[in-house]
């Protein structure tokens, strides 16, 4: 059963900005293991990673019904692409399975997660 739903959308030129004005910003948002995947990454692909972790994060807090702060914090969750490229939530404070999706155009993110209670 679906315990929450959770979308955001955020502008990449916004996170641009906030990352060339405090560098510190990539690690209040991203975990250790996904600063290890944004190495890997070209410039216009760290920037799109970086924006679809934080705007997925929003998403995630949506869906637990807390909005970010003292339930959820970005710290709280670690979303890494598989081997196929796909988004997986591994790390996360609801007790059930979440689910995640990612999309962006050259401007724009959008994400939406979908937290299910388990059996």
């Amino acid at each position: 059963m679906i315990a929450g739903i959770g979308i955001d959308i955020t502008d990449i030129s916004r996170i641009r900005a906030a990352v060339n004005k405090n560098q510190h910003f990539i690690n209040r948002v991203l975990t250790p293991d996904e600063i290890s995947q944004l190495s890997q990454l070209s410039e216009k692909r760290r920037f799109e990673y970086i924006a679809g972790r934080f705007s997925a994060k929003e998403s995630y807090s949506k869906a637990y019904g807390s909005g970010l702060g003292k339930k959820v914090r970005f710290q709280d969750l670690t979303i890494i692409n598989n081997q196929d490229g796909k988004p997986v939530v591994y790390n996360h404070p609801f007790d059930g399975n979440a689910f995640v999706s990612i999309s962006h155009t050259d401007e724009t993110v959008v994400t939406e997660v979908i937290l299910e209670n388990r059996g």
